[in-house]
């Protein structure tokens, strides 16, 4: 980021501020300031990724045609089976997979 600052006056909810206050006090940030510069550049930085994901998404269906409603749940079952646990949640039964 560049050195150069600018002023901002804001409103935020109090629960916010007492994380960036904790943050600060627990010496993760070094000031309020600097919580909220992080906070608003990883906003920025994340926008940038769905931007680039949306774009590449509407390519490809320039390309190939719509991704339809079918498709999505087809490769989210698929997502699902062929996933690999690598934690164990409490309460939930881990599947194993064949060798």
């Amino acid at each position: 980021m560049t050195t150069r600052k600018a002023r901002l006056t804001v409103t935020v909810d109090k629960a916010l501020l007492e994380a960036a206050n904790d943050s600060v006090a627990a010496g993760r940030a070094s000031s309020l300031s600097g919580w909220v510069n992080l906070a608003l550049a990883e906003r920025a930085a994340k926008e940038r990724r769905l931007l680039a994901l949306a774009e590449a998404i509407a390519s490809y269906e320039r390309q190939f045609g719509a991704i339809s409603a079918a498709e999505l749940v087809a490769q989210e079952q698929r997502d699902r089976r062929d996933a690999i646990v690598v934690r164990d949640r409490p309460g939930k039964r881990q599947r194993r997979r064949a060798a």
